[in-house]
């Protein structure tokens, strides 16, 4: 009875789910993304919404990286709040932002300490996947909403730090990144509507009572383009949408432009960043879309968008879809597993460092990849690696969609970490694909899955 279930869940995913592209992260819940482009790669660090939560319950934060905006690679879980020996370890965790400066990478996460106090808190790594280290040995800073932390380094080389909650503080940081230069203020003009846009009854959990407040609500994100400063976050109260300012000078002063995103489906927050990735222009954001999603359960989406002749930022529609990929798979060299466009069932480990795996797998479970470029000749066969062997099962290769017949088919019984097959289709495995890799066994949990590479 279950693999006759297990077999429609594939044929419906296959007709429907398999289409859709947002959220870009399938194996866990994602939220707040904070987009970074560093050479040809673009690095996306999350939170990690527990699948248990009932609140907003984040043990650690997570990386990925695309180069090609089609497919998300699962690069770890580098940091938690037991990186900081001082913090409150569990629960208590929000958003994130990361920043490379002279070889040295600077995770700056919020948190609370061991009294429960909102604290921000910066980690340090010689790679962008660690490990990481407590700089400091303590907060950054610390106050009532001191959350969702944005790290900007402007033209002049200069490093600010924005953050806040119903409060907007920043300073300039010295060139260690790990400290304030002259303190620390709340930003100029906050309390203005003409800068942080309309007024509206809000809980002001500082005062412990309602009063009139300002659209912005939290999760700053600051960015530039040419001469005028973007300030980008959160507004309107909860549930939130997206809305900015700009500012001809980091220190303002700030012009409230608008709203540019609706309230987030199924999600009463949002948390957006905006990067410019291979001349292409996104807004990153968060929803509740994978299943079992809501407000606590939130993951990261992206949509492509371009600027106004004159600058502004236009009105921004949520897609199924998400951006179109800028770039294709190379198949012959190795894949890994956790590299992918969608999946249904199975998860991604939760390890630091740098050798990652897909587990979790049961059957029907399956793993999407876009825009696989095979060439004009295609392989000849497919290589595999599994690891902590548990059941017997299969994976099988499919183009296009999980229809038809797949291409490969590699039994897997414990007997072999790597495997080879020939591949044996009855139309030509050439030109552009994309790939789909389904498992199929018993009732239990089968097998991890390491990586795989096409062979001409």
């Amino acid at each position: 009875m279950k693999k006759i279930i297990s077999t429609s869940i594939v044929a419906l995913c296959s007709a429907v789910f398999c289409l859709a592209q947002n959220p870009i992260i399938t194996t866990s819940y994602t939220p707040d993304p904070a987009p970074y482009v560093h050479g040809d790669k673009l690095y996306m660090f999350v939170g990690h919404d527990e699948d248990d939560a009932t609140y907003f319950k984040m043990n650690d934060w997570q990386l990925f990286s695309t180069e090609d905006m089609g497919n998300w690679t699962y690069l770890g879980t580098p940091i938690s709040t037991e990186t900081f020996a001082w913090a409150f370890h569990g629960d208590r965790a929000w958003a994130s932002q990361a920043i490379e400066r002279n070889g040295k990478w600077y995770w700056y996460v919020c948190l609370n300490d061991a009294k429960k106090q909102d604290v921000l808190a910066v980690a340090v790594a010689d790679d962008p996947q660690g490990p990481y280290v407590d700089a400091i040995g303590g907060p950054l800073a610390q106050g009532f909403s001191f959350i969702d932390p944005t790290v900007f380094i402007d033209d002049d080389g200069r490093a600010y730090l924005f953050w806040g909650n119903k409060g907007l503080w920043y300073g300039e940081l010295n060139d260690d990144m790990i400290s304030f230069k002259n303190g620390y203020q709340e930003v100029p003009g906050f309390h203005d509507p003409a800068c942080f846009g309309p007024q509206s009854i809000k809980m002001n959990w500082a005062k412990g009572k309602e009063e009139l407040m300002v659209g912005f609500e939290e999760g700053p994100w600051i960015s530039k383009r040419g001469d005028l400063y973007y300030l980008t976050y959160p507004a309107g109260g909860v549930p939130e949408h997206m809305a900015y300012s700009t500012a001809p000078t980091v220190n303002g002063p700030w012009t409230y432009r608008g709203r540019i995103m609706d309230e987030a489906v199924n999600s009463f927050t949002i948390h957006g960043g905006e990067v410019t990735y291979k001349g292409h222009s996104y807004m990153f954001y968060h929803n509740g879309k994978l299943p079992n999603g809501a407000g606590f359960h939130r993951s990261a989406a992206v949509e492509e968008f371009k600027y106004n002749p004159d600058g502004t930022i236009p009105f921004i529609p949520f897609t199924e879809e998400g951006p179109a990929p800028v770039g294709t798979l190379d198949p012959y060299e190795r894949v890994e597993a956790e590299t992918m466009a969608h999946s249904w069932g199975l998860k991604t480990d939760r390890l630091p460092g740098k050798d990652h795996y897909v587990r979790l797998i049961h059957n029907g479970d399956w793993i999407k990849v876009r825009e696989v470029e095979f060439g004009t000749e295609g392989p000849k066969s497919v290589t595999i690696e599994t690891l902590n062997f548990r059941n017997p099962g299969t994976v099988e290769f499919y183009l296009d969609a999980l229809a038809d017949s797949p291409f490969a088919t590699i039994k897997v019984d414990g007997t072999q970490k790597v495997q080879t097959v020939d591949v044996k289709s009855r139309k030509p495995v050439t030109g552009k694909h994309d790939v789909y890799i389904l498992f199929r066994g018993g009732d239990e949990q089968l097998f991890d899955f390491d990586w795989w590479k096409m062979n001409r």
